[in-house]
């Protein structure tokens, strides 16, 4: 997985996404999510399931995408099942913690 974090004056974000989708459009009715053209925001260090665990430890914002990215979260219960979105089959979740 790809792992990115950023700070800003909003806080923490989160970018998770598995390496194996960079450079793929996923498209699905209205829905689009273009890993080609902005794989940068993805696109930081390769990461495993406890580094990407630790960085969901704390966040404001967070997006993740594919099985492994979301599972993460599942698994942390960070998120449940029904608040997965599915574009092509792949899980995306966008996060918000207020």
């Amino acid at each position: 997985m790809y792992l990115k974090v950023l700070e800003s004056p909003g806080g923490r974000l989160v970018a998770v996404c598995d390496h194996e989708l960079i450079g793929r459009v996923l498209e699905e009715g209205d829905a689009v999510l273009d890993l080609e053209a902005y794989s940068s925001f993805y696109v930081g260090e390769l990461a495993d399931s406890e580094s990407v665990r630790r960085a969901l430890g704390e966040f404001a914002s967070a997006n993740l995408v594919g099985e492994k990215a979301v599972g993460v979260a599942l698994k942390e219960g960070i998120v449940q099942k029904r608040d997965i979105k599915y574009i092509n089959g792949v899980p995306h979740l966008q996060i918000y913690r207020l």
